[in-house]
């Protein structure tokens, strides 16, 4: 089997069995993720008591998150296909819900009961479902009738200059990576509206998200994050050698950017999509 990073498995619908990959997704993804996690829940109004899924859950991100909003009386369930992203999942739920939980299922079968949340959502996730219109038509069926869905994914990647700084450091150093990491920036609002259609969701709506996001010092941060996401191709393509390299080109792409403390701050576009069911 071709040696993967998380990003990779993903893509591939692989389970991923490093103990490493999902740790260091958890640490070095959190800074990009977390504006666009505010955004999410924030579409689907979650409050007090509510029944949410995390579709696609990662290290559950989104999951913590609404645990905070919905309370010690609501109920919080994460899915990944991913065994080692449920793992972490598990081991930082938040305790402001106590009925937390996560299971490794694909998003097309998920084990729920109908109707059994009244919102679900998808953080960054969407674009990397084998079969888009198969996992909405079954998030509709655990979505309660008037329940909400909301979903985000990235723009493409021309309009995001880190992840545009980490395709052209894998375009050099790991070009085999390219076509999983095209699948990354795929989904158009069309795709996912159609397919929202289909799957029995209603009153559909989307626009464009848009977050300054400062990261940590590009001097560790662009090769550990890149590691994390495509170490197992780079490795694959030059060794070590590779990942280092690949690191160095990515902060050398955004010197300009770069603070006098080390930290650089760059623009991250998502597309967020809501529907009713």
């Amino acid at each position: 089997m071709r040696p993967s990073g998380v990003l990779t498995a993903h893509v591939l619908g692989q389970t991923h069995r490093s103990t490493e990959g999902p740790e260091a997704y958890e640490t070095h993804s959190a800074p990009i993720m977390r504006p666009f996690v505010a955004e999410l829940l924030a579409a689907v109004g979650l409050g007090p008591g509510e029944h949410v899924l995390d579709l696609a859950c990662g290290t559950g991100f989104a999951a913590r998150a609404a645990a905070a909003l919905v309370g010690p009386t609501g109920r919080v369930r994460g899915a990944d296909i991913d065994e080692g992203m449920v793992r972490v999942a598990r081991e930082h739920r938040s305790p402001r819900c106590p009925d937390t939980d996560f299971t490794a299922a694909p998003a097309d079968r998920l084990p729920y009961a109908a109707a059994a949340f009244d919102a679900v959502v998808c953080q960054q996730g969407a674009q990397l479902f084998p079969d888009l219109t198969a996992a909405l038509v079954e998030a509709a069926r655990v979505t309660r009738p008037g329940g909400r869905f909301a979903a985000t994914v990235w723009a493409p990647v021309d309009r995001l200059p880190y992840f545009l700084a980490e395709q052209r450091a894998l375009e050099k150093y790991a070009p085999d990576a390219l076509p999983y990491l095209a699948r990354a920036y795929a989904r158009t609002a069309d795709q996912l509206i159609t397919a929202l259609h289909t799957a029995g969701y209603h009153d559909t709506a989307h626009r464009e998200v848009t977050f300054d996001v400062t990261l940590p010092p590009l001097d560790r941060y662009a090769r550990e994050h890149l590691d994390t996401l495509w170490g197992g191709m780079l490795r694959e393509a030059g060794g070590e050698e590779a990942v280092t390299r690949a690191g160095e080109l990515v902060r050398e792409q955004l010197a300009d950017r770069v603070a006098p403390d080390g930290t650089v701050t760059v623009p991250f576009t998502s597309l967020l999509v809501t529907a009713v069911r």
